[in-house]
């Protein structure tokens, strides 16, 4: 099986339509491998594989832990608290004296935009995003897409509509990106405040009638209210927001019969969606868990030479 022509995995803008391909392929080896009764594979002995976390995090955290015990790579855990930067030390020197230590990849999610870029450039292995402040999120974009196209068969002239908070949500631009590149139609929806200028730069739909966003969608792609990003009020309020822009069963009956209701996690059940819809019969919401683990084991497999 080929290896990605990059080093790194930094942002879904960067990457061609064959290059996720190419992941969406390999993830779907990936997901076979998870369907067994034993799920380990040798591929990745005697790998090891920095998680570098500098953000709180659950499921993408478990899910390359997870990813990589699967491929029997080696893993080594460093936060903030526990590393030299108390002390001082810089970003760049923790990890080059880590990656001095036989590290072959780093994990990293930092609140800096731009932080992994700036690593990628620092060290000789490869770097993998994990979430890099409001900028980009490529694993959970990928698997996003993975996801979609395993209902639908392929994502080439899908409508998907992404609701919420598209201006703080790095999740939204991976997914942006993505989904352009492989041929979606995606419409962007939330309050004004919420909604970035870049998106029309390329090709989005931008609208904040949350019924026109959502009406004959194939996917309805609803995002997380980041609170803990808005330095201000960003809308009137939950009760504002909930009226009109929250989706619920009458909403998303505008939408295509079989349409999917996707939402990164962690969700704010009663804000952004109901628990009758994201528990519903259309929600792929729990699929995108094991998703994750598949596509972040086709990553890791296709960076660190899996093949061989």
């Amino acid at each position: 099986m080929p290896e990605l022509a990059r080093k790194d995995v930094l942002g879904l803008e960067t990457m061609s339509r064959q290059e996720i391909e190419l992941v969406l392929h390999t993830a779907d080896s990936m997901r076979e491998v998870l369907d067994r009764p034993i799920t380990k594979v040798p591929a990745l002995r005697g790998r090891t594989v920095l998680m570098m976390f500098y953000e709180p995090s659950t499921r993408t955290l478990a899910s390359f832990n997870l990813a990589c015990k699967n491929m029997s790579a080696d893993t080594v855990s460093v936060s903030k608290s526990s590393s030299s930067l108390v002390k001082g030390e810089s970003l760049r020197d923790t990890i080059q004296n880590l990656e001095s230590m036989g590290a072959d990849a780093v994990v990293m999610r930092h609140p800096s935009a731009g932080a992994p870029h700036y690593i990628a450039r620092n060290i000789e292995g490869s770097v993998l995003n994990a979430g890099d402040g409001a900028h980009e999120h490529p694993t959970q974009g990928l698997l996003d897409l993975f996801t979609i196209e395993q209902h639908k068969g392929s994502l080439e002239g899908l409508k998907v509509a992404i609701v919420g908070d598209i201006l703080h949500s790095r999740v939204a631009r991976s997914n942006i990106w993505g989904l352009s590149t492989m041929g979606a139609d995606v419409t962007i929806c939330g309050p004004s405040t919420l909604i970035p200028p870049y998106v029309t730069e390329i090709g989005c739909t931008v609208t904040h009638d949350v019924r026109e966003a959502v009406t004959d969608a194939d996917v309805i792609y609803v995002l997380r209210i980041q609170l803990e990003r808005q330095e201000g009020s960003m809308f009137p309020g939950a009760r504002e927001y909930r009226r009109l822009f929250t989706i619920d069963a009458e909403r998303i009956s505008l939408a295509s019969p079989d349409a999917l209701l996707m939402h990164p996690g962690p969700m704010n059940r009663g804000v952004e969606i109901t628990t009758d819809v994201a528990d519903g019969a259309q929600s792929v919401i729990l699929e995108q868990v094991p998703n994750g683990v598949a596509v972040r084991m086709a990553l890791l497999y296709l960076l660190l030479g899996g093949g061989e």
